[in-house]
């Protein structure tokens, strides 16, 4: 099996190669910091075990096996367990962070309808706080393969759990989504401080 793009990085850091460690950086940090906001909730956390998850690829890449699944995949599995450590730890806040969506979006300019802007801008953070009042089974789910689009396969991975399991949780997250933006909707907050206990697969 020829290496992808990734494997081939992952080869040139373990010889030492420090330009390659940066391009895998750039190349996956993004997603990997999306995952755990989402995740999580909060910038602070997400910053630091986006950070965590590369330091932890340096000291253990090793333990990465290309035949059990991408070295993307690999990635979210360390990520995931991070963001349970963090949970169970109970320094969870719920208090969301403004501010996450604007690197994102354009500034307003004077082609720009500001109250289209502020209406797609406000369905984006209810959408955001939908996603992160999922249970925490759901929302893993809903954010590898619809919002990082990960293949099945590549979640499952992931997540330690069969891909029939991503397949089933997945549909139930597309069930709750819906009811949860409609609470955002109608004033009442989706978003509780999440329980680590409640949150049990």
């Amino acid at each position: 099996m020829t290496p992808n793009a990734d494997d081939q990085l992952l080869i040139r850091i373990h010889s030492g190669d420090e330009q390659a460690f940066v391009s895998l950086y750039r190349r996956r940090q993004g997603a990997i910091y999306r995952f755990t906001f989402h995740m999580s909730g909060s910038e602070t956390v997400a910053e630091d075990i986006t950070q965590e998850v590369f330091l932890t690829l340096l000291r253990e890449g090793l333990g990465y096996q290309a035949d059990r699944g991408s070295l993307s995949g690999y990635l979210f599995g360390i990520a995931r367990k991070l963001v349970l450590r963090h949970l169970e730890r109970g320094r969870h806040d719920v208090a969301l962070e403004s501010g996450i969506e604007d690197a994102a979006l354009p500034a307003l300019t004077a082609d720009v309808d500001p109250l289209r802007e502020l209406t797609r801008r406000e369905g984006l953070e209810a959408l955001r706080r939908a996603v992160l009042a999922l249970p925490r089974r759901y929302r893993e789910v809903v954010v590898l393969c619809d919002l990082e689009e990960m293949d099945y396969a590549d979640a499952a991975a992931a997540l330690g759990c069969p891909i029939g399991t991503v397949r089933s949780r997945l549909h139930r997250a597309r069930a709750l989504l819906p009811d949860k933006l409609n609470q955002e909707r109608n004033g009442r907050p989706a978003v509780r401080a999440l329980n680590p206990a409640r949150c049990a697969i």
